[in-house]
């Protein structure tokens, strides 16, 4: 399936009708500065669809795309970033927690975004751990993997699969265009 176009909708800190009408909803999650909103901008080909910044943390409700007119991206806010308040790290975890977890709404697939040269960290492995006892079906990315040698590429890659189990990981590269084909099938499949 070919991304055709891409809108943004609303950014949400609550309930939304917007979220029951019935379109499947493709969630993005992962730490804070992973490269969530470039990876969105790749996917459907737009360079200024999800806002990117260099500063971590700039997400800071859930953030929704209409996609070909069928579907939702929802671009979440990243989780662990350590510079703001203690109050403000608690309601984005809160509110990332309120989409994935606690609310009623159902997920086609969860897209967890992790650093290809760090690996999972332990915010990584607690989110899989999440998803999996609610049974979300997750793809696990490997972003930013253009940074790596490229003699490092698959030892790192066996390495985070060794961590994560058996989910499946796709190499992506925004800059590079790495994965952007691989990702789009695996998420419409």
């Amino acid at each position: 399936m070919n991304i055709t176009s891409a809108q943004f909708v609303k950014g949400l800190v609550e309930d939304d009708v917007i979220l029951n009408d019935g379109k499947p909803q493709v969630a993005f999650v992962g730490r804070s500065n992973v490269g969530k909103s470039s990876l969105i901008n790749s996917l459907t080909k737009q360079k200024n669809l999800a806002k990117t910044s260099s500063f971590p943390g700039r997400t800071q409700q859930v953030n929704v795309f209409l996609v070909n007119k069928d579907f939702y991206f929802v671009d979440l806010p990243g989780y662990g970033f350590a510079k703001g308040s203690k109050q403000d790290q608690e309601r984005i975890q809160a509110l990332i927690y309120w989409y994935l977890l606690d609310s009623d709404y159902r997920q086609k697939t969860v897209v967890l975004i992790m650093d290809a040269n760090i690996g999972p960290t332990e915010n990584d492995m607690q989110m899989i751990h999440s998803l999996k006892e609610r049974h979300k079906n997750i793809i696990v990315v490997a972003n930013k993997v253009d940074k790596l040698k490229k003699s490092q590429v698959k030892n790192q890659l066996n390495k985070i699969q060794e961590v994560i189990g058996d989910y499946k990981i796709i190499p992506y590269s925004s800059e590079s265009k790495i994965g952007i084909s691989e990702l789009t099938n695996e998420i419409f499949k």
